[in-house]
């Protein structure tokens, strides 16, 4: 019990430091900040969400104590509540198998275990992503004209302090800014949020303590209902005001869900192909350098879903039945 209250406090301790580091302006700091929630996440992982859940609290608690309740909020909300919450769904499962037969008292088999499904968690990690922007807004106003106002002379501010000759183009190009920054943010928060909950499973993975067998990724795709979601969010886009902006944001993350169906539909679709490698490695380097190709994933993501083109595929592959004697 000793050892397991010190791995919480030594998992909150080092996401509590790489939270905070973000106040020091370093840009190594802001990589730091990202992977905050890497240290509760393999805690909740290697040794279950009530770790995770007793660090994050006590690093919520010394952060309030350093640097006032605004820092213990924001850990909570954005770093300590994803990190337990997700490491609990990877570890989540339940028992299916075979049913005892009628006149015998033990099963036949040992039961197998059905583990939570990778496109559930994706769909949790928009969610998170989404509400921590969110909550990240309602901190600059309550009504959509004091968050753009808010945010546009901080943009100004920044433009100026690195340009100080800036001409009247510039009040265009923040104007532009502006207006994608939600979406923006929310798709930083969604990368980085998968991003750790991939490391933080690999870390436990290599140090034998992940419990669950590692997910076949080519298999992940959202629930059928994502799909209305995505065009209900999208039809409160055109409306205006804070819920626009709720909408943008919600949509921003429910899109890179599919972007990241998308890439497991590339997997599984060029499973074919003997130049695999290379055409995967392109598009991931495509997308990582220019970063607007990522609409190709979405499209093929959204595609997949309303046309299966996975389950087509596959369904072609499978080796045709053995003839009746």
């Amino acid at each position: 019990m000793m050892v397991f209250g010190l791995i919480a406090l030594i998992a909150g301790a080092a996401s509590a430091l790489m939270f905070a580091s973000i106040v020091s302006g370093a840009l190594i700091s802001l990589v730091l900040f990202y992977l905050a929630p890497l240290p509760l996440m393999v805690a909740a992982i290697g040794w279950g969400p009530l770790c995770a859940s007793l660090g994050g609290i006590a690093a919520a608690i010394g952060l309030g104590a350093l640097f006032g309740l605004p820092y213990c909020i924001a850990f909570a909300v954005t770093v300590a509540l994803p990190a337990w919450w997700l490491g609990h769904l990877v570890l989540l499962s339940r028992r299916v198998g075979p049913v005892t037969p009628e006149g015998a008292t033990e099963p036949t088999a040992e039961p197998e275990l059905e583990w939570y499904p990778v496109g559930r968690i994706l769909l949790w990690i928009a969610g998170f992503a989404a509400l921590t922007t969110i909550a990240a807004l309602l901190t600059l106003g309550t009504d959509a004209e004091t968050i753009i106002g808010t945010l546009r002379r901080g943009l100004m501010r920044l433009l100026r302090a690195t340009d100080p000759q800036a001409s009247g183009d510039a009040d265009q190009f923040v104007d532009a800014l502006v207006r994608v920054a939600p979406a923006a943010a929310t798709i930083v928060a969604m990368m980085t949020l998968t991003l750790n909950l991939w490391l933080s499973a690999k870390v436990t993975a290599t140090s034998g303590r992940l419990r669950r067998p590692w997910p076949d990724m080519m298999t992940a795709e959202l629930p059928p209902m994502t799909l209305v979601a995505l065009c209900i969010a999208l039809a409160f886009c055109f409306t205006g005001g804070l819920l626009a902006i709720v909408a943008q944001i919600a949509t921003a993350a429910l899109m890179m869900g599919y972007a990241l169906t998308g890439f497991a539909v590339l997997h599984t679709l060029t499973l074919a192909l003997k130049s695999r490698t290379f055409w995967l490695g392109s598009t991931y380097a495509v997308v990582v350098v220019f970063g607007w190709p990522v609409i190709a994933m979405v499209i093929l993501g959204l595609a997949d879903a309303v046309f299966g083109f996975r389950e087509r595929f596959l369904r072609t592959r499978q080796p045709p039945p053995l003839p009746a004697p």
